[in-house]
């Protein structure tokens, strides 16, 4: 599988779990970058991101997809107790932060969905726009970890 081949199925795979409903912004990228990595923790680490879709438990904070992709990125750069802070993470955390900014003027899930305000998830529109940041979020996590030698393509 070529890097664009490996990058885009990671996004539909995020895409999916939320689309098909099995999980939200946050777990989607969790659960995926946990796969992509050849499952480095068991399956239930993806209950940590649960408290971080719709905005930190629907508040309307931090996009639950970003704070996914962060907890994804503390899975290889992250550090366990008594070990220094990897020089790499603060910088990759920082780029997916500016990268979702750039791409949709902010960070805060009711800034960027603030046209659905109310909304609840009831319109198409509402989740297509939500499913696609997070696939956006996977992709980036995905790529950055390709391009650092943490995920081998063929």
């Amino acid at each position: 599988m070529t890097k664009e081949q490996l990058v885009e199925a990671v996004k539909k795979e995020a895409e999916g779990y939320f689309e098909r409903g099995e999980f939200f912004c946050s777990e989607s990228v969790a659960h995926t970058i946990n796969n992509l990595l050849g499952k480095p923790y068991e399956d239930d680490v993806v209950k940590m991101a649960s408290g971080f879709p719709i905005g930190m438990g629907k508040s309307g904070c931090l996009c639950g997809a970003v704070s996914g992709g962060q907890m994804a990125l503390g899975m290889v750069y992250g550090r366990a107790h008594g070990e220094s802070m990897n020089e790499k993470m603060f910088p990759m955390a920082a780029e997916l932060h500016d990268f979702i900014k750039k791409e949709y003027g902010s960070t805060c899930c009711r800034v960027i969905t603030r046209q659905w305000a109310g909304d609840n998830f009831q319109s198409p529109e509402r989740r297509k726009h939500c499913i696609e940041i997070t696939g956006k979020v996977a992709e980036w996590v995905a790529e950055k970890l390709i391009e650092d030698g943490q995920v081998k393509v063929d």
